[in-house]
């Protein structure tokens, strides 16, 4: 699940390996792309956040990134080559959060063999590993998904069950206590929440902690855990990183925040 750079450099030139790049900046959405033009790891390919990993935006509907639709995310999944026995890992910059949805998304649609790099195209870079500009052919597949609804709820369905679930909120404390929101037009966080920041999973190197020390991070929690944020993308940070640690990572609430204060009636807490 998770992948040293020095350990990726070493598989580099295996047939079955897929390399996806998913290099973003919220406040930039070209610069991943660009950012991939002028360099990356030999044989990546590049998935915008935005336009591959998210579907349409429906204004006063959806979140600022929608699950995509699962015909859209299948000829994604068949462009990319992807079938079950390929390995996949996925990489961003450091963090590790937009690597994380695109973990949690293939794993969405059933496969299964995807590692996240540890500490991201920074790590890569420290320590010297090549890079590239060339952009790879893949090979297409035919591999139809089957997607596990199961991983995922709906704000109507966090509302139903509210008193029996816990809600994990991967957002910073600031933003989860309606402080210097910059982001979403109105500040809070869904009632009952606690507050789990997902950059809170890595060291001071940008690698993610021990699995002691993330299983700690979610220690105590004795009911079936829901886990969001702004938008449905670094709320996957925490889901990997529980998984890592062993633990029942719980669901995700795609649209998550965003989603969630589209609708006027639903409640909001500070």
């Amino acid at each position: 699940m998770l992948i040293s750079a020095l350990a990726l450099e070493k598989i580099l030139e295996s047939p079955d390996l897929i390399i996806i790049d998913c290099r973003h900046n919220l406040m930039n959405p070209d610069e991943g792309s660009q950012l991939y033009l002028e360099s990356h790891i030999p044989g990546a390919i590049y998935l915008n956040i935005d336009s591959d990993l998210s579907g349409n935006i429906i204004p006063g509907i959806t979140g600022r990134h929608p699950l995509p639709e699962k015909a859209s995310l299948t000829r994604l999944i068949n462009r990319l080559g992807l079938k079950q026995d390929k390995k996949v890992v996925c990489y961003d910059a450091g963090h590790g959060a937009f690597a994380a949805r695109a973990w949690w998304l293939l794993r969405w649609a059933g496969l299964q063999t995807i590692s996240i790099l540890d500490g991201g195209y920074a790590q890569w870079c420290q320590i010297g590993l090549p890079t590239a500009k060339t952009i790879p052919q893949l090979q297409p597949s035919d591999w139809l998904p089957t997607f596990n609804d199961e991983l995922i709820v709906t704000a109507e369905w966090i509302q139903n069950h509210q008193q029996q679930i816990q809600l994990i909120d991967a957002r910073a404390a600031d933003r989860f206590k309606g402080e210097n929101e910059t982001i979403d037009p109105v500040g809070g966080h869904i009632p009952g929440a606690i507050c789990r920041p997902f950059m809170e999973n890595l060291d001071e190197h940008g690698c993610f902690k021990q699995t002691n020390e993330i299983q700690q991070r979610f220690s105590n929690i004795d009911k079936p855990i829901i886990h969001y944020c702004g938008s449905g993308v670094t709320a996957c940070h925490n889901i990997f990183a529980m998984t890592l640690a062993g633990l029942q990572p719980g669901r995700l609430y795609p649209g998550s925040w965003s989603e969630w204060i589209t609708n006027k009636e639903r409640p909001v807490e500070r």
